[in-house]
C-alpha cells in the first residue's frame, strides 16, 4: 500500500512536470478551399482544430474569394486566416493539419490541383523554422507568403501588428507591394 502510495506520487509528479514544459505557441493558419461546399469544408476544417485539445482557435479572418493560382481557369478558392495557439510541435501541428485534409476529402493530387481543403502555416511562434521529416516539412513563415494577398489581407483583418519573422517588415508595409485587386472580403450563407 505504502509503495503504491509513492507510485501515485512520483506519477503525479512526472505529470506536473510534463504539464509544465508543454509550451503554447501563438500559429497562424491559413485555410482555403476550391471544390464541393467551400464554406463548409473550411468550417470543418476549424471544427477539427477546435476539437483538439492541443489547439485553441482565437481568431477567425472574414472569407476571402480569389481566382486559382497559378491557372485561374480551374475553381475560385475560398480562404481565410485563422490565430490560435497549440502546444503541438511544429511537425506533429504539420500532421495533425495533414490529417485533417485528409479526413475533409483531400486526395493526392498534382501541386495545386484543386482541394477540398488547403490548411497552411504561416507563422509558428513567430520563429524561422525549416524541420524536415522523411516525407514532410515545415517552413515558416510560409515561403511565398509575401506574394498572396488572400493570406495577407485576412492575416491584416486579424492582426495588424503582426511582422514577418524574417525581415521584421510590418504586414502593412507588405500590403503595399501585392496586388489586391482580384481579392474581395465576401458574405458566405
Amino acid at each position: 500500500m505504502i509503495k503504491d502510495k509513492r507510485k501515485k506520487q512520483k506519477i503525479g509528479k512526472e505529470i506536473e512536470q510534463d504539464m509544465l514544459e508543454k509550451q503554447a505557441n501563438k500559429v497562424f493558419l491559413g485555410i482555403g478551399s476550391n471544390l464541393g461546399n467551400k464554406k463548409l469544408n473550411i468550417e470543418n476544417a476549424k471544427l477539427h482544430l477546435e476539437l483538439n485539445k492541443n489547439f485553441r482557435i482565437f481568431k477567425t479572418s472574414k472569407f476571402y474569394k480569389t481566382k486559382s493560382w497559378p491557372n485561374p481557369k480551374m475553381p475560385n478558392f475560398l480562404n481565410i486566416v485563422i490565430e490560435g495557439e497549440t502546444y503541438l510541435k511544429p511537425l506533429d501541428l504539420l500532421f495533425f493539419l495533414k490529417k485533417i485534409e485528409k479526413i475533409l476529402g483531400r486526395k493526392p493530387a498534382k501541386k495545386n490541383s484543386p482541394r477540398m481543403c488547403d490548411i497552411d502555416i504561416i507563422d509558428f511562434g513567430h520563429k524561422c523554422l525549416k524541420l524536415y521529416d522523411r516525407k514532410s516539412f515545415v517552413i515558416t513563415p510560409h515561403p511565398r507568403l509575401e506574394e498572396r494577398n488572400f493570406v495577407l489581407i485576412p492575416l491584416f483583418e486579424i492582426s495588424k501588428n503582426w511582422k514577418h519573422p524574417r525581415s521584421n517588415i510590418k504586414i502593412s508595409q507588405l500590403l503595399k507591394q501585392i496586388d489586391t485587386k482580384d481579392l474581395r472580403s465576401i458574405t458566405v450563407e
